[in-house]
């Protein structure tokens, strides 16, 4: 089945059983990603320690977000508007 062939039909139960079916995909395609990083060399060890400083990165980078955000109700406007003045980019 397609990744959105599960259609419920309205009831909390038919929900769940969606949702499990759609969890139950993802599982398996994170594990045959995994088996794939595994097969070019990784190391389970390594995975763990990127998926780590990645979490790291997410959370200053949220927390740096937070302060611009911030920043920007105090002087009235946008966040975006702040990025040049911190030479940022949009997409960072």
């Amino acid at each position: 089945p397609s990744p959105r062939s599960c259609q419920p039909n309205g009831s909390s139960e038919e929900a769940l059983r969606c949702e499990i079916e759609e969890l139950k995909r993802k599982d398996l395609v994170l594990d045959q990603e995994i088996a794939e990083l595994l097969s070019e060399g990784y190391s389970m060890e390594e995975l763990e320690q990127h998926i780590s400083l990645l979490h790291e990165y997410n959370d200053i980078k949220d927390a740096g977000q937070m302060l611009l955000g911030k920043l920007a109700v105090i002087r009235g406007v946008t966040t975006k508007e702040l990025y040049p003045e911190y030479d940022l980019e949009v997409n960072d």
